[in-house]
């Protein structure tokens, strides 16, 4: 009996280790794919070892962390329906034993650990870190600083603190609930945990309608469109003629010392614009055929089709809410894996939910750097600085942080919420369930149509000579032709 009791630990230890082993070696894979991202888009400095450039360095290491809990949100459910779908179609493979319920569960709950960790500490700390100079009158230097930012971030935890207690004290006043009000662990961090995925599920329900509608014309900005009627050379002998007589007029400008400054501005940001126009006739002159007219028609076709079952998957999901109570989203906390298929046409179904799931995902990004309130935050090569960085990853950790409880609450998949992420307080209430489906369908529908229908609004207000008083939104001057400069357009 003892030895059987000593086989037992040691299974369970060396599973322990190997799961160990497992998460570390997928978010190693996370963190160096991030590092690189970020270094990509971050502003060069030199290479003068100084205090802001430590404390630039801590920053990018906490940024990088807080990037890679943000992929591994996003993996987190993708990976538990192909782990579902491999342990049911081999059941006693000895190779894949590894891949069990209790691996699964625990990257859930460390994803969840990692998100609040990044959400309310280090991403709170590296914008307070980066900020301080230290308090005035005692010594400059890097414990100053971080004096001053654990100070902040205190400061920062009790104003947060009262807010939902003050909140959730107004929303239940019963007995329980007061209890439950001096409960730090149990009641303060899961609340506003949910409260914070809640804002997530909002902030994807702005931005993945706009940005699944915003996917064409980006899709379209990457690839080569079909020549059909058009004559390049044409096109590319009067932009070389246009550019020809602007850089005569910045030529001209230059030697007057009495030509003012905005003017020649004004002048070569026409020219830089001249400029990407030929370059874009080029690239579609040298682009081949078949990238022409098949690549293009392909995607355009494929983006089309995701759309159109992403929304059919949401109205689908509507009628099951309205008939059957099973379809509410729903956590669950069994270890049990690979029992039974949550997909009602197996591998190719659930292949399919996950290419939706990352569909959505880089759709709700386009769509949060397209919005306005949100344009200041889009990441430049090589020129963006640290402060822009920790937002670009609190934002982006926000909304993969809210993906599996959107793709489950949306009905793209029945995979159950597993870990924290399913003790969600308005998961269960039916009317936000059903409010969030149908204003998804619909907003999701009027982008698609709004987009569509742009060409022929924009030839139906120049017919009828309403075209100048820019009701349309054509990036263009209607008087110059030529890009204004407030509507150029963006690349991200």
């Amino acid at each position: 009996m003892e030895e059987d009791d000593v086989t037992i630990r040691e299974q369970n230890f060396h599973s322990q280790v190997r799961e160990y082993i497992i998460c570390f070696l997928l978010f190693a894979v996370l963190y160096i794919v991030s590092y690189c991202i970020i270094t990509r888009y971050k502003r060069k400095s030199d290479d003068h070892e100084d205090e802001d450039a430590v404390v630039n360095r801590i920053s990018l290491y906490l940024c990088t962390f807080t990037l890679a809990v943000s992929g591994g949100a996003v993996f987190l459910l993708p990976f538990s329906i192909i782990s579902n779908e491999i342990l049911l179609s081999f059941p006693k493979n000895y190779y894949i034993q590894w891949l069990n319920g209790s691996l699964v569960h625990g990257l859930w709950n460390l994803v969840s650990l990692f998100s609040n960790l990044c959400l309310f500490v280090l991403m709170p700390f590296a914008y307070f870190f980066l900020e301080s100079e230290g308090f005035a009158g005692s010594k400059k230097g890097i414990k100053a600083r971080i004096l001053e930012t654990f100070v902040m971030l205190f400061l920062l935890a009790l104003l947060i603190l009262g807010i939902v207690w003050v909140a959730s004290a107004l929303i239940d006043n019963d007995a329980g609930s007061m209890e439950s009000l001096y409960d730090l662990w149990e009641f303060y961090l899961p609340y506003l945990y949910s409260c914070i995925s809640l804002m997530g599920g909002l902030l994807l329900l702005m931005c993945t309608p706009v940005g699944l509608s915003r996917m064409f014309t980006v899709m379209g900005q990457l690839l080569v469109k079909p020549t059909i009627l058009e004559d390049l050379d044409e096109q590319i002998y009067c932009i070389h003629l246009q550019e020809e007589a602007l850089q005569r007029r910045l030529n001209g400008s230059s030697s007057h010392a009495y030509t003012r400054r905005s003017f020649a501005q004004q002048l070569n940001k026409e020219l830089d614009n001249i400029r990407n126009q030929r370059n874009k006739l080029e690239r579609r002159k040298k682009a081949s055929g078949w990238e022409k007219n098949l690549l293009y028609p392909i995607v355009m076709l494929i983006l089309l089709t995701g759309t159109t079952i992403s929304v059919l998957m949401v109205a689908f999901n509507i009628l099951y809410l309205l008939v059957d109570e099973t379809a509410m989203p729903k956590g669950s906390t069994e270890r049990g894996i690979g029992n039974t298929s949550l997909s009602t046409f197996g591998v190719a179904q659930a292949v399919l939910e996950i290419i939706l799931m990352f569909y959505l995902m880089v759709s709700s990004v386009v769509g949060f750097y397209s919005l306005r309130v949100f344009e200041g935050l889009t990441p430049r090569k090589d020129d963006t600085t640290m402060t822009t960085i920790i937002g670009c990853c609190v934002s982006i950790l926000v909304l993969s942080s809210a993906l599996p409880v959107m793709s489950r609450t949306l009905g793209i998949t029945r995979f159950d919420l597993l870990g924290d992420f399913g003790r969600f307080n308005w998961l269960g209430n039916f009317y936000i369930v059903l409010s969030y489906n149908l204003l998804f369908a619909v907003v999701t529908t009027l982008c698609l149509v709004r987009k569509f229908t742009s060409a022929v609004r924009e030839e139906l207000l120049k017919a009828l000579g309403l075209d100048k008083l820019q009701l349309s939104n054509s990036p263009t001057d209607p008087e110059s032709g030529k890009l204004s400069a407030n509507g150029h357009q963006k690349t991200l």
